[in-house]
Formats: C-alpha cells, structure tokens, sequence
C-alpha cells in the first residue's frame, strides 16, 4: 500500500512538471542586461528592442537560402518564436508607455522602419512544413505591432499637440 501511494505521489508531483513546456528566452542574458540598464527610458527600451528584433530578422534571413534541412527548419521555428516573442513583448512595452502618456515620438521612426524590414524578411520565407505555424505567428505579430505603431503615433501627436509643455517625459505626472 505504501508504494502504491508513492507512486501516486510520484505521478501527481511529476505530472504538472512534464506539463510546462520550456520556453526559450528570445534575449540572451546580455541583452536582458542592456534592457535593464535602460531601465524606464522609454525611448532607449524600444531603441533596443527594434535593435534586438533586427538581429533576430538578419538570423532569418540568413537561414532563407540555407540548404533545405531539419536543421535549419528547427533552427528557423526557433527563431520565428524568438522574433514573436520579442515583437510582443515590444508591443506590452508601448502599451505601457502610451497608456502613461510617455513621449516616444523619437523611437516610433526607427520602429516604423524596422516594421518595413521585418515584413519584407518575413514575406521573403518560403512557406515549408516544420516552421509555417510560426511564420503565420510572426506575420501576426508584426502586423498587429504595425497597427499599434500607427495607432500610438497619431495618438502621441494628437496628445503633445494638446500639451506641448509635456513634450520629453517619460511619463504623465498630473500637475
């Protein structure tokens, strides 16, 4: 009776263990650093992220004209859920920012170019079986971020028009 019970025990400790899946981390731990130390400037954090997320594309596009393998197929779905993972994580961020009415005019340009960039890598993949889930997510990701970016500027243009003595802050202070 005491063995049946630990192997209950046993199934209903490892059962939720074998569950969770491993998610990789899209930033190595270098670039978690630098999104640290750029702590709650809002433009320097989308700065680096629109950074990080190029790195990413270039990585994809580079994978394009690789010989057509498992490897590369793994290595490319790998990098797919990386680039939508950060996409995402970039679209969080400037939902804060805008909801505290910071002023990221300045890096919304080189976000709006590297949207360009991404979509042009991105509709440049070949559609194969083993990455084509992850694709149909990134160009998801991408698109949604774009309108949020559209979205964010004229709101941000709207807002500081309004008040232009707020113009620079990283966030709103009710005065």
């Amino acid at each position: 009776m005491r063995a049946l019970n630990a192997i209950l025990v046993s199934l209903l400790i490892y059962a939720p263990l074998a569950a969770q899946k491993e998610k990789p981390e899209p930033l190595t731990e270098g670039q978690q650093d630098q999104i640290a130390e750029a702590g709650i400037d809002p433009v320097a954090r989308v700065t680096l992220y629109v950074k990080f997320i190029d790195d990413h594309s270039d990585t994809i596009k580079g994978l394009i004209t690789r010989a057509h393998t498992e490897a590369r197929i793994r290595r490319l779905n790998g990098e797919l859920q990386s680039f939508s993972a950060l996409v995402d994580e970039l679209g969080d961020n400037l939902d804060v920012y805008s909801e505290r009415k910071a002023d990221i005019r300045r890096a919304l340009k080189p976000l709006t170019e590297g949207l360009t960039r991404w979509q042009q890598t991105l509709h440049g993949l070949p559609s194969e079986p083993g990455f084509e889930v992850s694709l149909k997510d990134a160009l998801d990701s991408v698109g949604d971020l774009s309108d949020q970016a559209k979205q964010i500027s004229a709101d941000q243009d709207a807002y500081f028009k309004a008040h232009p003595d707020e113009k620079g802050q990283d966030r709103y202070e009710p005065k």
